[in-house]
């Protein structure tokens, strides 16, 4: 059984990440580069370990270092929030292999899910839609030109390595393609050392819907219902809703069948999200599986009852579902806004700096996950998001 989880991460997650392991009594670990010696998660966890630089490849990026403190330290757990090494399939492979409880899927499972293009192949053996495309990676861009031209206009460039938004490009005709391919393949270069591309056909007048799902280590799954996120900007979601406006309870239940069937299809472990675009024809395609607790799962919280990160543990200690799909029911419904550090007289560019005074909204079905206080910092080193309001 787990007793001391050392949370690879910072901020609203790692602080939540503690709230929960507080109430089953777990010990937490938490780790902190020099820009966040004076930050919550490292006064309110069991333990503080600093871990480098505030530079993100100096600190929690530093895959070797974080396990060097998780031996040191004699904690038997790692939960990696998200964002950081939360979907790095070879830090996962890397706690495995020094016998640490990775609270997420295995090192497998989430190479599968990171890779478009074989979780792709996965969802059409099991028989999940997924967008019209290239049935594999385009070796050039004159390749990328007859898919396109096949499936017409407009089409999406797509790095199989990129994520949150990242390494995608919308093109409307051959010139746009051509000059979009080396955007994206540069991306991906300077991202994550490689580039691999596909091409998708651009569903316009979509909306961008995902589930929430479990699996344990027994074999059982389910989907804890459905978010709508399309309320974005620059591929970046704002504003998470549950449940969504447009899905009624005959499409709950069906899609939610596919979402197991794709977490079925790579094996998938603990919780994660199944992505789809929404047609406006009311057809489902599956665009991809993240494979971590996500920023906006407060809300699946909400409506649902359940504590996400406690199912979480219980999944990594080997626990089956304490429930099955019959169970679950939708209460209520809720919202997410999220609160970034942006400056909109300079085009949302990331605003930081001290902050003199805050105050935390509050009161009833009201839920702010945050890392504010008054008289701390927000870096330009991390994300720009500074608190997530629920109600």
């Amino acid at each position: 059984m787990i007793e001391k989880v050392l949370i690879a991460n910072r901020g609203e997650i790692a602080l939540r990440v503690i709230k929960t392991c507080k109430a089953l009594g777990i010990k937490t670990v938490a780790v902190y580069s020099d820009e966040d010696y004076n930050s919550l998660h490292v006064k309110q966890a069991t333990e503080a370990y600093h871990i480098g630089e505030a530079a993100p490849a100096k600190s929690y990026l530093n895959q070797e270092k974080i396990i060097e403190i998780i031996l040191s330290s004699g904690a038997d757990a790692i939960h990696p929030g998200y964002g950081f090494l939360s979907e790095n399939s070879d830090f996962a492979s890397k706690c495995e292999k020094n016998k640490i409880n990775f609270i997420g899927p295995t090192a497998a499972s989430m190479d599968l899910c990171g890779d478009k293009m074989q979780c792709k192949s996965a969802m059409l053996k099991a028989k999940v839609p997924t967008v019209p495309g290239s049935p594999g990676l385009v070796k050039d861009v004159e390749e990328a030109l007859k898919i396109a031209n096949d499936i017409s206009y407009p089409v999406l460039l797509k790095s199989v390595f990129g994520g949150g938004g990242r390494g995608i490009r919308l093109v409307n005709n051959d010139k746009e393609l051509r000059e979009g391919f080396e955007t994206v393949t540069s991306e991906s270069i300077s991202a994550v050392g490689k580039s691999a591309i596909i091409v998708e056909k651009f569903l316009q007048k979509t909306r961008h819907i995902e589930y929430q799902m479990a699996r344990d280590k027994h074999g059982n799954a389910v989907h804890i219902f459905e978010r709508e996120c399309s309320i974005q900007r620059r591929n970046q979601k704002l504003i998470e809703q549950t449940p969504s406006p447009i899905v009624d309870q005959e499409t709950r239940d069906r899609i939610g069948e596919l979402v197991v069937k794709a977490a079925k299809a790579v094996d998938y472990t603990n919780l994660g999200t199944a992505e789809f675009l929404r047609a406006d024809n009311g057809e489902f395609y599956f665009i991809e599986i993240n494979a971590r607790l996500q920023v906006e799962h407060p809300i699946t919280e909400f409506v649902s009852g359940l504590d996400l990160v406690k199912l979480q543990i219980d999944i990594a200690n080997g626990e089956p579902l304490p429930f099955k799909q019959k169970d679950l029911k939708m209460n209520g419904y809720a919202i997410e806004c999220r609160i970034n550090a942006e400056d909109t007289f300079l085009d949302f560019a990331p605003s930081t700096g001290p902050v003199p005074d805050v105050t935390i909204p509050s009161g009833p079905s009201v839920r702010c996950d945050t890392y504010l206080y008054s008289g701390c910092t927000v870096s330009s080193f991390y994300d720009s998001l500074m608190a997530k309001l629920c109600t």
